[in-house]
């Protein structure tokens, strides 16, 4: 049950920092579809991507890129289920992508000082 107060477009309202980006999402279903039948199609059964296993290392990293570059105007300007959507598939997609690089190389740069 959610204790904090909800907006009239049923998100909670801003300052809310115990909820992840899918559970604010209305649509989002979590990892798995209720219809299992129906898992990876849209509601017109529309397949939403090809699997992130079948996608070579080339393949793999352009969809990647095509989803963090399109990342800001989805979470700003798209529908909820466009947006739950980007959100499953970002997290199907990187997911994949650690899998194949768990040993990734870390950019000395980035890290910040304890």
């Amino acid at each position: 049950m959610m204790t904090g107060s909800v907006r009239e477009d049923g998100f909670p309202s801003s300052g809310s920092t115990d909820m992840s980006p899918e559970q604010r999402v209305p649509e989002w279903g979590g990892d798995e579809l209720a219809d299992p039948a129906g898992a990876g199609a849209d509601f017109d059964g529309d397949v939403l991507g090809v699997d992130p296993t079948e996608l070579s290392d080339e393949d793999l990293i352009r969809e990647v890129h095509s989803l963090h570059r399109t990342r800001l105007d989805t979470l700003r300007h798209a529908a909820d289920s466009a947006l739950a959507n980007h959100l499953r598939r970002t997290a199907e997609l990187e997911t994949e992508y650690l899998a194949r690089h768990p040993g990734r190389e870390v950019d000395p740069s980035r890290l910040r000082d304890a």
